[in-house]
């Protein structure tokens, strides 16, 4: 055993210097604790297509934001827009294969306006009150690309990618009546306060994944009964940490517990592809992979959910004395530091997707080295993850120190979701060998 830690910590070091390396070869001069806003580019850089691809997905995110959508649709939404942007790109310039598609784009068409053409496009079938801003943003894009055959083409083949895409979603159960019927028992889900909302996103757990071949495809084993030792430690540990009024909770393990509420992952993406310069091509497979991965690890997180339907902790600690368990008191009194969401506790949602998209990056990456610029819309604070294994540890922790989930929910998800992003990126998004003549050899999933 002591042989073992000293060779896990040796790895961790070896990693940890590994990343560091990296981040002085690629010229971050950026501190960890107060990293610049992601996405600020030099004022001299020239336009160019990953930019553009960077724009439209922020411009995604601000359409998706304005209709007050939140997660779990909002991460299906964001998925639907970057694999139509990365068909347009993919299907012109070559290299990776297409997402559940064949078309080919004509050579020497303009991939910019192909991906915002797709984008635009997927964006103003969803959102057509959006209309107005969306066509101005095209506008915008095309007037700095010249005008003539390749843009006109590119934007005639990023309308026919984003119409793949449309027609391969539609009727795929997004957002589709999917009744919660579990009645209450010890143990079981049911409203918590304050608003004591019903589950209204169980649809999540039914509807078509983005790559998996089903929901429940990755469902992992049952939670901890309610009398097992497991239980307990996970109820004890969250009525003490996550308590609002917790005595023992430090002050930075309340900033990472509010940090996570809510956080841009897609301006973290645009702002590593924009530092590493990326080109078109690998921005557009960055979004899709990362958005796909963690779209199918919510769907996943979801499906648990609605099939274990396991009480959240506010409910478990202020009807502890329904439980059976003699080792758990009730208190109900005891709040959380943060509202708890409406769907049950586990899997959890942020710590499944948030395994789901660092395995998708170090797959994409081929190193463990993330180095993402995070902000987090909840406090405003910036985060500079270097390491996957630190944001997973902080993702993990942070619903934990929150009062809002289990741990066990959380390194069950956490795991859950890296083995369904490693499932999928053997599958998707793969690299492509050119063949003689300068075509690319298609083949996919």
């Amino acid at each position: 055993m002591r042989n073992r830690r000293a060779l896990l910590v040796s790895r961790t070091l070896v990693t940890g210097v590994a990343c560091s390396l990296l981040a002085l070869v690629l010229g971050s001069s950026q501190a960890a604790a107060e990293p610049e806003p992601p996405g600020r580019v030099p004022a001299a850089a020239p336009v160019s297509g990953s930019s553009v691809v960077v724009d439209w997905m922020r411009t995604a995110s601000a359409t998706i934001q304005a209709e007050k959508i939140l997660p779990p649709e909002a991460l299906i939404l964001n998925a639907y827009v970057s694999t139509a942007v990365y068909n347009a790109v993919v299907g012109i310039e070559g290299h990776y294969t297409l997402y559940k598609w064949q078309e080919r784009g004509p050579q020497g068409a303009s991939s910019a306006a192909a991906a915002a053409s797709a984008a635009h496009h997927l964006l103003r079938h969803y959102f057509p009150s959006a209309a107005p801003q969306l066509d101005a943003a095209r506008a915008d894009t095309l007037a700095a690309i010249p005008d003539g055959w390749a843009e006109d083409a590119g934007v005639a083949f990023g309308e026919n990618a984003a119409a793949h895409i449309i027609d391969l979603r539609r009727d795929d159960g997004r957002g589709a009546p999917v009744p919660y019927t579990t009645p209450p028992a010890p143990g079981t889900w049911r409203p918590t306060p304050p608003a004591n909302e019903p589950f209204a996103t169980a649809w999540a757990a039914k509807v078509r994944p983005m790559l998996l071949d089903s929901p429940q495809q990755f469902r992992p084993e049952p939670p901890p009964t309610l009398t097992s030792a497991r239980y307990t430690k996970d109820f004890d540990e969250v009525k003490t940490y996550g308590a609002k009024s917790s005595s023992l909770r430090t002050p930075e393990q309340t900033d990472t517990a509010r940090f996570f509420a809510s956080l841009d992952l897609q301006q973290a993406l645009g702002d590593h592809a924009l530092r590493h310069g990326m080109d078109i091509t690998r921005t557009a497979r960055l979004y899709a992979a990362a958005n796909t991965s963690q779209a199918d690890a919510v769907i996943t997180a979801w499906d648990a959910k609605l099939h274990y339907a396991t009480w959240r902790l506010i409910t478990a600690i202020r009807l502890a004395d329904t439980d059976n368990n003699p080792a758990t008191h009730p208190d109900q009194q005891w709040e959380p530091l943060l509202t708890t969401p409406a769907h049950p506790d586990y899997l959890s949602g942020h710590a499944t997707m948030g395994g789901a998209l660092m395995q998708a990056l170090t797959k994409l990456f081929n190193t463990p080295c993330v180095d993402l610029n995070i902000h987090s819309t909840s406090t405003g604070a910036y985060r500079h993850y270097q390491h996957a294994d630190e944001y997973n540890r902080d993702v993990i922790n942070a619903r934990v120190w929150a009062g809002i989930h289990t741990r066990t929910a959380d390194t069950v998800g956490n795991t859950t979701g890296r083995r369904v992003a490693a499932w999928a990126l053997e599958r998707y998004f793969q690299p492509i060998p050119p063949i003689p003549g300068g075509y690319v050899q298609e083949r996919g999933p």
